[in-house]
């Protein structure tokens, strides 16, 4: 079903012309609300450990279960969260869950400063950011559509990934000085302030969404999944971005196992070094994401997407044969975190380009929740894979298992429709008929 025109709106729901994306206001709303948004998660994925070390004084184990509980919600909920999106507008979604981690995040520091903060709190406070995290992440992709013209995906998710890039980065290392300046629970409600930051800019977007209209009697919710699963498996192009999504996730997990051994063990490199090795792809990430919005339109959507996922994954092959002293390595290990950013961040904004353009209005939360959930489902199974491997086979073997494995992804893309891809984004496939078909927006129901 073809994406509705801007004239089957009324006029204030109207997208900015191709060449006035930043000069659109709600645009901007929306870019200044996600960078808030992924700097308060990305901030608060280091505070929270921190609050429990250091307040509650939480074992090795203990943490560990913190960090799984946090992460739960992509599998339990990605698909969940793609059925809602798409009954929903986004924009409600999006404030709902900033107000929700908002307030979840003021209830730890105040239970922190009032020394009420036990570790079961924590845990169910862990697990509830991370589930609203999931459903802001799948809402703020699905928006996008709803707001700009076709010709503006790639520069729209170029201008997002980016900032979501720099949270990555500075999220971390803001949180770690946060607690070191003030204390743990104050550092938690700094990071309850993005959030509400968030909830301001992205209220304020005025332009109505074109949904999709909803039937008489809506379907359950586990249907609604089922065609999203149905949708995603059946498009020959989402396919290939599902196989080779999960392709990329597990071998990356397992390679980042015996990565994170391999460094302190192996090339004998002190934790701060092995910071910096970790925290070069953020750079190489933003460049990636500025000439995610030039390249695809110049070289091909197929030919960019199969070499930057070549160039990227294939550079930590280089890895393995590190020998000698720190004067080498480093900089070769810091090259090759920039190399792996700016060809993964090409691979993800192109591939969310093609993803909302081949997908329909009605479809776009499931389709991203769908290719989440399989990409990222296979993660832990990835990490043991790379704990076994690097016990049976030795640090350096299991490296260059792991890292080859990578490029599985690229050689399912490379024969796959993906590498046909020419500059001109594809257009939308057909949606299922009980997807339901787009109207204009009522705009009784917004928030």
């Amino acid at each position: 079903m073809p994406v509705p025109s801007a004239s089957s709106a009324e006029p204030n729901s109207r997208r900015p012309a191709p060449s006035s994306l930043w000069r659109d206001a709600d645009f901007r709303r929306l870019w200044v609300g996600q960078t808030a948004s992924q700097l308060g998660e990305h901030t608060s994925l280091v505070v929270l450990p921190l609050l429990a070390v250091l307040t509650l004084h939480a074992s090795a184990g203990e943490l560990g279960v913190l960090r799984a509980v946090g992460q739960a919600p992509i599998l339990l909920l990605s698909l969940f969260a793609g059925a809602w999106v798409d009954r929903w507008r986004t924009r409600t979604t999006m404030v709902l869950t900033d107000v929700g981690r908002a307030l979840a995040l003021s209830a730890v520091a105040a239970a922190g400063l009032v020394g009420g903060l036990g570790m079961p709190g924590l845990l169910a406070l862990a697990f509830a950011v991370g589930a609203l995290s999931v459903f802001f992440d799948v809402a703020y992709q699905a928006s996008l559509v709803r707001l700009v013209e076709r010709d503006h995906l790639v520069r729209g998710n170029s201008a997002l990934e980016g900032s979501r890039s720099a949270a990555q980065i500075g999220g971390p290392a803001l949180g770690g000085a946060l607690v070191s300046l003030l204390s743990a629970p104050i550092a938690a409600a700094s990071s309850a302030l993005f959030f509400a930051l968030s909830f301001l800019s992205i209220r304020r977007i005025r332009r109505a969404e074109t949904m999709p209209e909803r039937p008489d009697e809506p379907p359950r919710f586990r249907r609604r999944i089922h065609e999203g699963l149905r949708f995603v498996a059946g498009d020959p192009v989402l396919r290939v971005v599902c196989l080779a999504s999960a392709a990329f996730q597990f071998s990356f997990a397992a390679m980042t196992t015996v990565y994170l051994l391999f460094l302190p063990r192996e090339l004998h490199l002190s934790s701060t070094v092995v910071g910096l090795a970790l925290a070069a792809a953020g750079p190489g990430a933003l460049l990636g994401s500025v000439l995610a919005a030039r390249l695809p339109s110049r070289f091909g959507y197929g030919t960019v997407l199969v070499c930057a996922a070549t160039i990227g994954d294939g550079v930590f092959l280089c890895v393995p044969a590190l020998h000698g002293a720190s004067a080498v390595t480093v900089p070769a290990l810091l090259a090759v975190g920039f190399v792996f950013g700016f060809g993964g961040q090409l691979v993800n904004v192109t591939v969310m380009a093609v993803r909302q353009a081949v997908t329909p209005d009605g479809l776009q939360g499931r389709a991203a929740a769908t290719i989440t959930f399989a990409g990222m489902g296979l993660t832990p199974l990835g990490s043991l894979a790379g704990g076994f491997l690097a016990g049976e086979w030795g640090l350096r073997t299991g490296l260059l298992v792991t890292a080859a494995g990578m490029l599985l992804s690229p050689v399912v893309m490379a024969l796959s429709p993906l590498a046909r891809l020419g500059r001109e984004l594809p257009a939308p496939h057909d949606t299922p008929p009980t997807a339901g078909r787009p109207h204009s927006p009522d705009l009784t129901r917004e928030t």
